[in-house]
């Protein structure tokens, strides 16, 4: 897929919206841009997930990190004639989301499975010309822990992942698998350091990394 000129839209969490790296010039979107000559809309909002949160986790002055993907395609893209659309989220819905996995035949906004089914009938429904594509979650410290930021207990981080990967995969979305091909895990200490120094968000190094696998898998669409 030739994206020149043409627009994709980011949709995603605290990477997407640049926190790790040096400079907002440093941004995967940034350096995709760059490398591409696209013109891109970066919505990335810290902290958002893919799910709705059925009690608030931020504090009241932080309530733009409870919208969710779902709500933010109705109230916040605002782009026409776009050609792709990026969609990079569900390291939150591990991390301190309410909303329970579910399940793939679930439709409920508030379980991970159904925001899923309902988000990519959304995009489709807004974008009907629009390519879609997704990002699976990168590797994090903790990825495995039983209970997440609430102390709630939830699946590992490898489920939602999974979870990516089956939804997509029933409406024919394309995925760039980073949870297995990044090449990123914290677990290992110089990989930590070099791409992702707090084990969650990549610093420029990852966000180059992530750029130059996205506009390689953008090419074989």
């Amino acid at each position: 897929m030739e994206v020149k000129g043409k627009k994709v839209v980011f949709l995603g969490d605290s990477i997407t919206q640049g926190v790790g790296v040096s400079s907002v010039e440093n941004r995967y979107t940034d350096v995709f841009a760059r490398a591409t000559g696209a013109v891109v809309s970066n919505y990335g909002i810290s902290g958002t997930r893919i799910a709705k949160q059925k009690v608030p986790y931020f504090a009241t002055e932080n309530a733009m990190y409870e919208r969710d993907f779902l709500l933010r395609v109705d109230e916040d893209i605002n782009d026409d004639d776009v050609s792709l659309i990026v969609v990079f989220g569900g390291t939150n819905d591990f991390g301190h989301g309410d909303a329970s996995l579910g399940s793939f035949y679930e439709r409920d906004e508030y379980t991970f499975y159904g925001a899923m089914h309902l988000l990519i009938n959304k995009l489709a429904e807004r974008f009907p010309e629009a390519r879609i594509v997704f990002m699976t979650p990168l590797h994090r410290i903790g990825e495995n822990d039983p209970c997440n930021h609430q102390g709630m207990p939830h699946a590992p981080l490898k489920d939602y992942v999974n979870a990516i990967r089956e939804v997509c995969e029933y409406y024919s979305v394309p995925v760039l698998d980073l949870y297995k091909d990044s090449g990123m895990q914290p677990a290992i200490e110089v990989y930590k350091n070099h791409y992702m120094p707090d084990g969650l968000h990549p610093s420029d190094n990852g966000a180059l990394r992530i750029a130059s696998m996205l506009v390689e898998f953008v090419k074989t669409l």
